[in-house]
């Protein structure tokens, strides 16, 4: 952990970034319980009391969630995330499908230019677990699969902003595929051949593909 030492000024400011750049940068990832008292005390040279104000800062902030008995958690990685998330949450589900096919375009385009070995081997994981789950119609599991493999394809994006947008609109997209899916007695809406475009680099099909799928999702 590359957290340097405390200077003697500004002490309660300096332990506000030193955290804050663990959670930006991601060495402290979102749902992972930050380290203990005793360990971030001795790795930042403060007294107890200057952590604690620190940390409090923090969870004002959005960034950290304190679980009695449990630790204290990061539960974001940007201060402006509870205020999308209420944003996000009081907006009507037709400027979510709007805002949601925005960013589906434009991250089937860019993923199909950008897109890793790495990220391949994701996106045909996730889109396997997807027609799994579909063909043995477990619910929940589809759902969960549905949201990662957009999830997948927003992140082979390689634009943060972009996968960060996409990430925090996840809630509010496993609602809308909830609603959409019935139970199961609704047509299967196929993916397959928009994230074999991106994996075979071409853009166009990507976004003619992503297009088709998302016009579907419109008019169900």
């Amino acid at each position: 952990m590359a957290i340097e030492t405390a200077r003697k000024t500004g002490l309660v400011d300096h332990v506000i970034g030193q955290l804050r750049t663990q959670i930006t940068s991601g060495e402290w990832r979102v749902g992972k319980r930050i380290p203990p008292e005793t360990e971030l005390i001795e790795l930042l040279g403060v007294g107890r009391n200057t952590l604690r104000e620190g940390v409090r800062v923090l969870v004002h902030a959005g960034l950290l969630e304190v679980r009695q008995g449990s630790g204290t958690f990061v539960v974001s990685t940007s201060e402006a995330t509870e205020s999308v998330r209420s944003r996000i949450a009081a907006s009507h589900a037709s400027d979510t499908m709007e805002v949601r096919r925005g960013l589906e375009l434009e991250a089937a385009r860019l993923a199909a230019h950008r897109r890793t070995d790495q990220d391949v081997q994701i996106l045909r994981d996730a889109l396997e677990r997807r027609e799994k789950a579909y063909a043995a119609r477990k619910y929940e599991e589809f759902i969960e699969a549905d949201v990662a493999l957009h999830q997948a394809v927003a992140d082979a994006s390689h634009n943060k902003l972009l996968s960060d947008l996409y990430r925090e609109l996840s809630e509010s997209l496993g609602e809308t595929v909830r609603t959409g899916l019935g139970n199961f007695d609704q047509p299967h809406i196929d993916h397959i051949r928009a994230i074999q475009a991106i994996i075979d680099g071409d853009a166009e099909s990507a976004v003619s593909e992503t297009t088709i799928y998302m016009k579907e999702l419109v008019e169900e």
